[in-house]
């Protein structure tokens, strides 16, 4: 049997969560403000601004409809509660766009809606089984099964209780349209061609549900806005992985730290050609477009602003628009600095011996970050989110952290990248408490949790007589290889069951974690931005 992450907050249910609770589980998220200088901006693009500031809150809307059938109707029921229990309610609803706790394994804090997140959001018939949705895959012709597994498309039922396939363009019809309108008029009021060209494309792919020149120029962006805006994530659809969630990221670019990165670009097709993983499961040509863009965020919204706070990402994840141009990488950071200095430096003050504290940087925090969304990339792409179903998530973000350290590590050797490897390691170490205080519900603690076992197992990560962790250097560089090589084997060959067997033994938090867990229970588990 799986054991689970205890909630931080122990009440006996959610939903009888008091003011006073509501307010503790919300000070698990420390508030903070995120600067981004704007003074450098055209008057065209200050407007064009305004304007996708507008874009995003309309995005915040969107995406309560896809968490659940009735968010709205309870938001609007919430707001009109003026009491202290109703102000705190509303406050922590906001946080996680819905009424369940992201970090109390999606447990409802509000009374009378189902005790936990539906496992398919409102993507599928809240009455519909997995069993139900196979057997009717099974029926539908080619395209239409390609539809029914893919990004856009809801399933309902129709009179007679049958499932049936709709667009993302007709079930959010009246959200998409004006959000179209307001895209074409941010357009309008930028003076930079490249921004134009994206939000062009990119409403008119709200109104067509084809996504894949929008998203070819969302990678040739060259802008001073850098804005990320439509359905991309599908760790909602925990049913099968297939559904995006819409979000919103309004950031500005960052040019010096930007050109910075550019090296790693040119180095992905050699470390692909070097992955420990079977030749015939390597790509022998990478996708031509590997932009990598350092920003500093303004703005998150949707499925990018419930809950914790994304520090980076790596988009599309289409496969098809992966695999012919590549894939772009965003680091915000200004998000990753507020983590870096209000979550993990207070955590390796419990979880590392004193002498390793001298090893935690920011520098390694923010190069791991960037080699995991970069390895994202990596490795099979091919059917691995429809082969691997809900465990695809949490195995892919696992995939990115470790593959992510097998890059930097090659490089190291190669002589290319300067870093130490004690501080690469040891600020992994810490940073992996940090992630697995999100909960192993959710797919970036499920992934920790099993990488965390695993190179422990194999003596790579140590526990102290005193309950603090260390890193075996001896050891780590071949643990880090073999569980590489274990995870994308897994997902080249799309072994479903391999999966399961993985997750199931090693997602899980053992006794001496749970312990070091306790340890941290006062600090805040995330930032909130401001």
């Amino acid at each position: 049997m799986t054991r689970r992450l205890l909630p931080t907050i122990m009440i006996s249910t959610l939903t009888a969560a008091g003011p006073a609770d509501l307010a503790r589980m919300s000070a698990r998220f420390v508030p903070v403000t995120l600067n981004a200088d704007t003074s450098k901006l055209s008057p065209g693009d200050r407007r064009a601004l305004a304007k996708l500031r507008e874009a995003a809150a309309m995005i915040d809307v969107l995406f309560l409809d896809q968490l659940w059938l009735g968010n709205r109707d309870l938001y609007a029921k919430l707001k009109r509660d003026r009491t202290a229990l109703g102000k705190a309610r509303i406050d922590y609803f906001w946080l996680n766009k819905g009424p369940w706790s992201d970090l109390d394994e999606h447990q409802a804090f509000v009374p009378g809606v189902p005790e936990r997140k539906l496992p398919g959001a409102n993507f599928y018939p809240e009455n519909m089984t997995k069993e139900e949705f196979e057997t009717w895959l099974k029926s539908l012709s080619g395209i239409e099964k390609q539809r029914a597994q893919g990004f856009f498309s809801v399933v309902r039922r129709d009179g007679s209780s049958k499932l049936r396939l709709v667009p993302y363009s007709k079930e959010y019809e009246t959200h998409l349209r004006p959000l179209a309108r307001v895209l074409e008029e941010a357009a309008a009021a930028t003076p930079n061609a490249s921004l134009q060209r994206f939000l062009r494309l990119r409403a008119k792919a709200l109104l067509t549900d084809d996504y894949y020149e929008s998203d070819v120029a969302w990678m040739e962006m060259d802008s001073p806005i850098d804005v990320t805006i439509g359905p991309y994530e599908t760790y909602n659809d925990e049913l099968f992985g297939y559904k995006a969630a819409f979000e919103a990221y309004i950031c500005l670019r960052d040019d010096a730290e930007t050109a910075k990165l550019e090296f790693f670009a040119g180095h992905l097709q050699d470390i692909e050609n070097n992955l420990p993983i079977d030749a015939r499961h390597r790509n022998p040509k990478l996708g031509a477009l590997a932009p990598i863009s350092v920003v500093n965020q303004i703005m998150a919204a949707g499925d990018g602003a419930h809950g914790i706070a994304t520090a980076a990402f790596n988009l599309p994840n289409d496969d098809k628009v992966v695999t012919e141009k590549g894939a772009k990488r965003v680091m915000l950071k200004n998000v990753q600095e507020a983590k870096f200095q209000r979550i993990l430096a207070p955590i390796s003050l419990r979880v590392l011996p004193a002498a390793a504290r001298k090893d935690l940087g920011f520098d390694s925090f923010f190069t791991h970050i960037l080699a995991h969304e970069l390895s994202h990339g990596l490795g099979p792409q091919k059917n691995v989110r429809q082969s691997l179903k809900n465990y695809s998530g949490a195995m892919e973000e696992a995939k990115a952290d470790i593959t992510g350290l097998f890059l930097l590590q090659y490089l190291m050797d190669q002589g290319k990248l300067p870093h130490s490897e004690r501080a690469l390691y040891t600020t992994f170490l810490a940073s992996a408490f940090r992630t697995l205080r999100f909960g192993i519900q959710e797919a970036h603690g499920r992934g920790m949790a099993l990488q965390f076992n695993y190179l422990s197992d194999r003596g790579a990560f140590v526990v102290n007589a005193d309950g603090t962790f260390s890193v075996d250097f001896a050891k780590v560089k071949d643990a880090v290889r073999s569980l590489a090589r274990e995870i994308m084997t897994i997902q080249a060959e799309g072994n479903y069951e391999g999966a399961k067997k993985m997750m199931e033994e090693l997602a899980v938090i053992r006794p001496p974690l749970k312990k070091a867990l306790d340890r941290l229970a006062d600090l805040p588990t995330d930032i909130v931005p401001r």
